[in-house]
């Protein structure tokens, strides 16, 4: 009885290893990251055409444009099951550089961006998740053509607060923030240069503001350096510069930030003296973290960009090797990196992965450029 009782057990215990070893196995196989790829009806598909993802909701939800066959934009949302809708705000043109562009969406299914007339000037909007739309101009934008006018680049929050810039008819640019209830108030970032080009603005990386209404962005000073910027819920502008970041006169070096997320952690690029690309992140207490992705390039306008940080403070971003090959990248909040590239990138010359934007579950979407350079969205789930 003893033998027969031992021999089970040694046979159950083996069972159960062999069951744990196995689901170890398939658990590993799980976590391993998927990627769907997707383009949007009636995204171009010549070269440097195609789909744009910018922003991913806590949902899965994805907002961005489209460049169509006349490279004319059109926004569109994609719903997590895969159905993508694709609008464009009332009044945008259809001709080359013109119609719609979608940046930001926030839980509700808001969306807001900006479009362009066929005359050629600039709006913002914001569409509801029913599709309505409301389009706005800041007090004092432009009236003129592109870069004139009022842009919600940077992002809507959770109550519908809308963070942009907007140039008046010099070229000078100035930040705003547009409550939920349609309010504005305008603000400029202590340094910002006055003349043409110049100003409160974020055109690269875009303004983003986090639920408790706090907004960081960048400015460009009278000597054409980007410095970034945090406003906090009441108004206060706090300044600050990465270190490293490159101060050449008329060089537009220097510091653009890009995405805060809950706590106030800031993530964005600088660029050296040498043109270089490197990222950052600024804590709440406004320490900066500077890092490398491994394999950025380290030529002129090579390097590491961060775009998006979750509120777990995983960054994601794209960098370019020395090939001028771009990459995705993420960084875990300890500082570990994961690289990837979406199934589908090409190899050539500014061709590549680009990861735009993550949610709080890890999912990261952007867009990846072919080998016939046509633009395609992703989406990877870890």
């Amino acid at each position: 009885m003893t033998t027969l009782y031992l021999r089970k057990s040694i046979g159950l215990l083996a069972l159960v290893v062999c069951l744990a070893t196995l689901g170890l196995g398939l658990s590993a196989t799980a976590r391993q990251p998927t990627f769907t790829t997707f383009d949007a009806p009636g995204a171009g598909t010549g070269a440097d055409q195609g789909t744009i993802p910018f922003d991913i909701t806590p949902a899965g939800e994805i907002t961005g444009f489209t460049r169509d066959a006349a490279f004319a934009r059109h926004g569109f949302v994609r719903a997590r099951n895969g159905a993508i809708a694709v609008f464009d705000a009332p009044g945008a043109g259809t001709g080359a550089g013109q119609g719609t562009r979608a940046y930001s969406q926030n839980p509700a299914g808001a969306i807001t961006g900006w479009y362009s007339e066929a005359t050629d000037v600039v709006h913002a909007y914001v569409r509801a998740a029913n599709g309505s739309f409301t389009v706005f101009d800041a007090p004092g934008a432009g009236t003129g053509p592109f870069p004139q006018g009022t842009f919600s680049y940077g992002g809507i929050n959770p109550a519908g607060a809308i963070a942009g810039y907007y140039t008046d008819d010099s070229n000078v640019s100035h930040g705003f923030l547009r409550a939920p209830d349609g309010a504005f108030t305008t603000f400029d970032a202590p340094g910002a240069g006055t003349g043409d080009g110049q100003g409160t603005f974020a055109p690269i990386f875009g303004f983003n503001i986090n639920p408790q209404g706090t907004i960081t962005g960048n400015y460009i000073d009278a000597s054409n350096v980007s410095h970034g910027f945090v406003r906090a819920p009441d108004g206060t502008l706090t300044t600050f510069d990465a270190p490293g970041a490159g101060s050449t006169t008329d060089s537009f070096q220097g510091t653009y930030p890009s995405s805060i997320n809950q706590a106030g952690a800031i993530c964005g690029a600088y660029i050296d003296d040498s043109n270089v690309f490197h990222s950052f992140v600024r804590a709440p207490d406004g320490t900066l973290t500077t890092f490398d992705a491994p394999g950025a390039g380290t030529g002129a306008f090579q390097g590491t960009v961060a775009f998006a940080n979750n509120p777990a403070g995983a960054i994601t971003g794209y960098y370019l090797d020395e090939s001028n090959v771009n990459h995705g990248f993420v960084r875990a909040h300890n500082g570990t990196f994961t690289t990837f590239d979406a199934p589908g990138a090409g190899t050539g010359a500014f061709q590549g992965t680009v990861a735009n934007s993550n949610n709080p579950a890890g999912a990261i979407t952007g867009y990846y450029t072919d080998a016939n350079d046509v633009i395609h969205g992703f989406l990877r789930n870890p």
